[in-house]
């Protein structure tokens, strides 16, 4: 039974009493605020209290030494109006550099469990003091009602990975709120026709967008990508097209019902490797004035590792941080209705308190047991900037999934005509058995791409051979050097008929073949109308049309936009794709592997044809098999290919072949049969035949 709390104390002119200690942040609660910060090494902290965007706090309230338990220091306030204050906290200790001690009650220090950040609602505008952060206390009253969740096996996702503002920020887009969860919203439509089941979205959590703001030759450059999180618990305020106080995250819900609502999952993209408060000379607002010898791996002499690339790293296994990440995605989960998170250098998370890797990462397998993420898709981005690679061995108590670096890597060079590859694009296209045992990984730890915003778009991919970067301001140092792609002939744009055609072909072939591989897809948004980069390949500092989608390109590419929309739903069609059936009748293995010549995988270094076949009973009708041959013929020539024989009353019919004009890759619709199962499959092409029974 709830009670009414009374005030058992009164400082500096407020109404308090002990609070409610395992609650973190700033809560209302009957009659006032619950206020809960926790310090391992802190003296004593006060809470600060602002008027709405003042520099200075109207009143400082300590928390008296009974009003703390063990390390935790809580506190309701009574008589707080929740719309007119912002506050944070100043925290005492002691200071010994060399131990990472660095206390400074001067600091106004961000509640880390904050779940709004003021000062931060209106894109690209600079704070007076970019270190002075504050919080706002938020009303938790969302209804989700009674809705029907998707819950999409993970190696049946398409995952469409976008960034927020980028998705809908140009003009060409057609929204009436550009650059927000209220434009994605108005694009639902567009991602129901395009067929994708799961949206990934780049990093929402409160980041600031000025944090590295400065100018090359006269343009402005933003820490655009939000990959430095200033506070992991409150959505990017800057990303919502109505700024409504006090209920931030409302119109981010919204779009996350609506998404389920059509059936498309929702992804988060996370950092829990770095913050934005950098090195040494990073600024201080948040970790460093609570914990910072806890909170960031340090060096010995109380310098910061930077395994991130970004100036700091995260302590993930220190108990307190690692609590901090798991109620964090709780929270994200329980209130927001997450489906799933992808973990940015996830390896990170895998690292000992001294920076070196564990075997069994306590943070890693308390999040792959931990009973509310139970149902949670779990992603890692198995490497970091400090050299560790764990594609394939990612510690993962078979929960674990992996974006597969080593499939996007090995397919680009197959499909550009690489030699010496044949058999690991066949691993590849089968879900990378080489690389996930089923035994100890199960059939989804894959998570198969050949973009994603890290990198060439997929256009760019066949349009150029270097990155070209020099916009970022860094002389076109910084991005990736082994980009494993192909310009056709000619470096970027080209009016070239026979160069263009070519660069369609070899994007055609490269979404075909991601939708035929075994394991979870991912694509990043506009590569199924040719979006451009300009040959950026880490445009994460660009607000801008290299960094934007460009929609006009949709109506100017519409014969590949019809064919991305054609393989989804091919591989939705087609459930064998994904993983194995029922055994079909035929007894065909639920996948074979082939060259030009059936069930022939006497590869070698010039192989550059090779042809995957999935077999199961239908799920439709199990009396019925379901068999689909996918060929890739890699090589500049044609190759004339034979395909596996078929059971009696069964004929092959070709669905696509990338082979023709453009406009005609798709032959489902034109009855094709191939009865002496021969074909030439033209240089540089890919096909797929279904079984079909026609007696």
């Amino acid at each position: 039974m709830l009670r009414d709390l009374k005030p058992t104390d009164r400082i500096n002119g407020f109404d308090v009493r002990p609070g409610h200690y395992t609650i973190n942040g700033a809560t209302p609660v009957r009659g006032g605020v619950n206020f809960t910060v926790s310090s391992f090494y802190a003296t004593s902290v006060t809470l600060l209290l602002f008027k709405t965007r003042a520099k200075e706090p109207y009143a400082r309230i300590p928390f008296p030494d009974s009003f703390r338990v063990g390390k935790t220091y809580s506190m309701i306030v009574f008589g707080l109006e929740i719309d007119k204050f912002e506050y944070a906290y100043a925290i005492d200790g002691p200071y010994d550099k060399d131990k990472g001690l660095i206390f400074d009650k001067t600091k106004y220090v961000l509640d880390p469990y904050a779940k709004a950040v003021t000062g931060q609602s209106n894109w690209g505008e600079k704070q007076d003091d970019s270190c002075v952060y504050k919080a706002r206390v938020v009303f938790n009253d969302y209804d989700w009602g009674n809705f029907s969740m998707p819950s999409h096996p993970l190696e049946e996702l398409i995952i469409y990975e976008l960034h927020v503002r980028g998705f809908t920020k140009d003009k060409s887009s057609g929204v009436e709120n550009p650059g927000t969860y209220a434009g994605i919203r108005e694009k639902i439509p567009y991602l129901k026709e395009l067929g994708i089941n799961a949206v990934e979205l780049m990093p929402i959590f409160e980041f600031d967008e000025m944090g590295s703001y400065r100018k090359f030759n006269g343009e402005q450059l933003y820490d655009y990508w939000g990959y430095n999180t200033v506070c992991f618990f409150a959505p990017n305020t800057s990303y919502e097209a109505d700024h409504e106080h006090n209920r931030e995250g409302t119109e981010l819900k919204q779009l996350i019902r609506e998404l389920k609502e059509n059936g498309i999952e929702v992804i988060l993209d996370v950092v829990f490797n770095h913050t934005a408060e950098g090195n040494e000379d990073g600024p201080f607002f948040s970790f460093k004035g609570i914990d910072n010898n806890i909170y960031y791996m340090l060096t010995p002499d109380g310098k910061y590792y930077n395994f991130s690339g970004c100036g700091n790293v995260l302590n993930c296994n220190h108990p307190i941080v690692r609590d901090f990440i798991k109620n964090c995605l709780r929270y994200w989960v329980t209130e927001y209705k997450i489906d799933g998170f992808r973990f940015d250098l996830a390896s990170i998370l895998g690292r000992n308190e001294d920076g070196s890797p564990m075997d069994q990462p306590p943070l890693l397998k308390s999040l792959a047991f931990d009973p509310i993420l139970g149902n949670v898709k779990l992603i890692a981005e198995a490497w970091d900037a400090g050299g560790l690679y764990q594609v394939g061995s990612f510690p993962s108590w078979n929960r674990w999934a992996e974006w597969n670096g080593k499939y996007r890597d090995d397919m680009r060079r197959f499909l550009k005509g690489d030699s010496n590859l044949a058999w690991t694009a066949a691993h590849r296209l089968t879900g990378s058995k080489d690389l996930y045992n089923p035994v100890h990984r199960g059939q989804n730890a894959s998570v198969n791409f050949l973009t994603c915003h890290d990198g060439f778009t997929l256009y760019d991919l066949y349009s150029y051979n270097e990155k070209h970067n020099f916009k970022n301001g860094w002389n076109n140092t910084d991005g990736a050097n082994d980009n494993n792609s192909w310009n056709c002939g000619f470096e970027g744009e080209t009016t070239d008929g026979n160069i263009n055609a070519l660069r369609i072909k070899m994007i055609n072939n490269a979404f075909a073949t991601l939708m035929c591989s075994r394991g979870a897809a991912l694509f990043l948004a506009g590569d199924e109308f040719c979006n451009t980069q300009f040959g950026n390949n880490n445009p994460y500092c660009h607000d801008n049309i290299i960094s934007w989608l460009d929609w006009s390109r949709k109506e100017k590419y519409k014969d590949v936009f019809e064919f991305f929309k054609y393989m989804i739903a091919f591989r939705k069609r087609f459930h064998v794709i994904t993983r194995n059936r029922q055994e079909a009748t035929c007894s065909f293995p639920s996948e074979s592997i082939h060259s030009e010549i059936p069930w022939n995988t006497d590869f070698n270094v010039n192989t550059r044809m090779i042809a995957v076949m999935y077999a199961g009973a239908s799920d439709k009708n199990p009396s019925l098999d379901e068999i689909v041959y996918f060929g890739v013929n890699a090589y500049w020539g044609t190759v004339n290919v034979e395909l596996p024989a078929l059971p009696t009353g069964y004929a092959w019919k070709l669905y696509i072949d990338t082979g023709r004009n453009s406009n005609e890759v798709i032959t489902e619709h034109l009855n094709i049969f191939l009865h002496d199962r021969h074909y030439a499959m033209q240089g540089r092409s890919v096909i797929a035949a279904v079984a079909e029974k026609i007696y």
